[in-house]
């Protein structure tokens, strides 16, 4: 990985009035990293003596477990475990828990628990994790979206750029102006190198498609979410789609009679007539891995980067309105990503100011992923900074 982006600060709930949901909302953490996980490779394995009783996991969440996107996401994975282990675990969990000092206080409780295997689910926990990894060697912690790992902390992370491919195909095929509307958060690698893709796969479908963005710079705000995905519509957009954590997106496009996407979990109920499927992260399949090596006694340091192939990403829910042969074409697209005979980012791809960004049969590696700070041609605007 590259040089890390600034944290991601815990979001006032705000705005909740305009949410279909019961539960509150709130910003999930994610990486602020300009770079992306490396794969582990010839990592040592860290002591692993077998647990006395059930394995006791925890896990730190930066959002309510309603929150319906991000922090609802891991919930869901860690569900997961206790339904593939059973009585082999015992998980729990502590919510709402702000980036920072606090977060340190709180994983240092965690271990004073007993819990011998942490997961931290936001980019700002990874200093306060590796303060906390170095006082207690027979922990083993977990830290999505970070970069920088210890003998028992690795990190882990998803690809979440397949996912808005694919609803690019879909979006592509949808539009009748010809102009799509992306509601950013934060200008990082991973936001620009979801609305990237997310504009490559629409033009996979349509080569004269446009993407406008507006930034919000900020993960969880409904209101801003709202005035942005409106101001998208006013813009001529006619499909929306978002990198931001709340419904509000969709439910301005449903009120417009506009389409629109879920992130990050399916979002149908918020939208349904506006939605036309959601890109979501599946996190059970790493949480049960990373279990399985602590009770197993494998587990290493490293990094993972997981997507499709690994069952971590998928597009869900596509509905009815979606014709059958971009359906197909979804399909096709997500079994190139399974078996690896497709991949996004290949050359020819030219940048926004006509240059090439990726020489032609030239696949992008991890770095370029990670440190993706240009707009790909057809997106309008210019990258603002993060700072």
């Amino acid at each position: 990985m590259t040089s890390p982006m600034s944290k991601r600060s815990l979001l006032k709930l705000a705005g909740l009035a305009t949410l279909a949901a019961s539960a509150s909302l709130v910003g999930c953490g994610k990486k602020d990293a300009a770079a992306a996980p490396e794969a582990a490779s010839g990592a040592s394995a860290a002591a692993a003596a077998a647990p006395a009783g059930p394995l006791k996991i925890a896990f730190a969440y930066v959002g309510p477990v309603g929150d319906a996107g991000w922090t609802y996401a891991h919930n869901a994975g860690r569900l997961a475990v206790e339904k593939e282990f059973g009585d082999k675990v015992k998980t729990t969990f502590v919510e709402k828990v702000p980036e920072g000092p606090e977060a340190e206080r709180v994983i240092r409780d965690l271990v004073g628990q007993g819990n011998t295997l942490i997961f931290g689910t936001t980019f700002g926990y990874m200093e306060p994790m590796l303060k906390v990894a170095a006082d207690s060697k027979d922990v083993k912690f977990e830290h999505a979206t970070g970069y920088k790992t210890a003998p028992n902390m690795r990190t882990y992370d998803s690809r979440t750029y397949e996912g808005a491919y694919m609803a690019g195909v879909i979006a592509g095929g949808m539009s009748k102006s010809g102009v799509l509307g992306v509601v950013g958060s934060i200008p990082i690698p991973e936001v620009i190198r979801n609305i990237n893709s997310f504009t490559l796969g629409a033009q996979s479908v349509n080569p004269k498609i446009k993407t406008k963005v507006v930034w919000v710079n900020a993960w969880f705000d409904p209101p801003k979410e709202t005035e942005g995905a409106q101001s998208l519509i006013n813009q001529g957009a006619d499909v929306l789609f978002q990198n931001t954590d709340s419904p509000a997106v969709l439910q301005t496009a449903e009120k417009a009679g506009k389409y629109a996407f879920g992130w990050d979990s399916d979002m149908t109920q918020f939208g349904p007539k506006a939605h036309l499927a959601s890109s979501v992260i599946n996190w059970g399949p790493y949480y049960i891995k990373a279990t399985k090596d602590v009770l197993e006694g494998t587990w290493q340091t490293g990094g993972v980067w997981w997507g499709v192939k690994e069952g971590a990403i998928d597009i869900v829910a596509i509905s009815d309105k979606v014709p059958a042969e971009l359906k197909a074409k979804v399909d096709t697209v997500k079994a190139g990503l399974k078996d690896g005979s497709f991949v996004i980012w290949k050359g020819p791809i030219l940048g926004q100011d006509g240059k090439e960004a990726l020489a032609k049969d030239a696949v992008a590696d991890d770095k370029f992923l990670g440190g993706i700070n240009f707009y790909v041609k057809g997106v309008d605007g210019a990258v603002p900074s993060s700072k």
